[in-house]
């Protein structure tokens, strides 16, 4: 729904979180500049995640055009249907190292089910879950 966020944004006065913003302040903190992202193909593909990413100074790398529709076809034919393949798994951190191989220094996990089957860490690099940096900056914004 984020790459919606302008024109939601622009007919309201009520703030809107981004979620690209959460996750790059996230980013930013770790001293990071340049990240791989996985998600849906459409998040992967589209610019609404890395152009405002590219904003704040921060570079994305996707898999190749192979690599993203495994990583779509692993979220909607298995992750959604609640399927935690091995085989899945290890496809996935093969697409991590070449993220990192591209010079990611960090992994966006730009999708809820990501984190089903990918573990911090997996691949060698450090994951930025979106879900959980965009529930806590809601929280703390209504904390604050």
């Amino acid at each position: 729904m984020h790459r919606i966020a302008q024109e939601v944004q622009s007919v309201t006065s009520l703030p809107l979180l981004h979620i690209a913003d959460v996750t790059a302040d996230a980013i930013l903190a770790a001293g990071l500049n340049k990240v791989g992202l996985l998600g849906t193909r459409f998040t992967m593909e589209q610019a609404f995640m890395r152009e405002r990413l590219a904003a704040r100074g921060i570079e994305c790398v996707v898999p190749d055009e192979p690599g993203r529709i495994e990583v779509h076809r692993v979220i909607f034919e298995e992750l959604c249907r609640g399927e935690v393949r091995q085989d899945s798994r290890q496809k996935l951190i093969a697409l991590v190292r070449d993220l990192a191989a591209q010079g990611a220094q960090g992994l966006i996990l730009g999708c809820t089910e990501l984190t089903m089957i990918l573990q911090p860490g997996d691949g060698g690099l450090p994951s930025f879950d979106t879900t959980a940096l965009h529930a806590m900056a809601a929280v703390d914004f209504s904390l604050a």
